[in-house]
């Protein structure tokens, strides 16, 4: 095998960075989410303002400088597997995440203006292997989201 600079493989070939980083599923992204917050279980990290009564397109693109979001934005390993940033929306997406399981990760009403790692940590881990709503969330919807578009949620 010839060895060749980079330079003169860009004389011959094209060449683009290594775009082959691992694919990771969506209980690893989750696992490593949580463990990502657990290495500073005492961290005060900020919580986002009433995400359940935001419009769609409002909730999307809501963030916090010090956010479990931004925790995981700060990861190499989870922007390489597709983390695009940290805003809410981006963390829906890339983690499969409802917005009501999302909701209980980083909204205000369940923590206040600020939480620690480890309970968004415990959090986390509790939306692996859950696809909806708990019994508070859907009692939740019952009561105060009667009657709104389906698309809205």
């Amino acid at each position: 095998m010839q060895h060749q600079t980079l330079e003169n493989l860009r004389k011959i070939a094209e060449v683009q960075p290594d775009k082959g980083s691992p694919l990771l599923t969506r209980v690893e992204r989750l696992t490593r989410w949580a463990e990502l917050l657990e290495r500073q279980p005492d961290l005060r990290l900020q919580t986002l303002h009433g995400t359940e009564y935001r419009p769609v397109e409002i909730r999307e693109t809501m963030r916090n400088d010090h956010s479990p979001i931004s925790v995981a934005f700060a990861d190499p390993v989870l922007r390489a597997a597709g983390l695009e940033g940290d805003t809410y929306g981006d963390a829906k997406r890339f983690f499969e995440l409802s917005d009501w399981q999302l909701h209980e990760v980083v909204c205000y009403c369940h923590f206040g203006d600020s939480m620690k790692a480890s309970t968004a940590a415990r959090v986390v881990r509790g939306t692996i292997g859950r696809s909806g709503p708990g019994i508070i969330g859907r009692l939740w919807h019952a009561l105060f989201h009667r009657g709104e578009p389906a698309a809205a949620r």
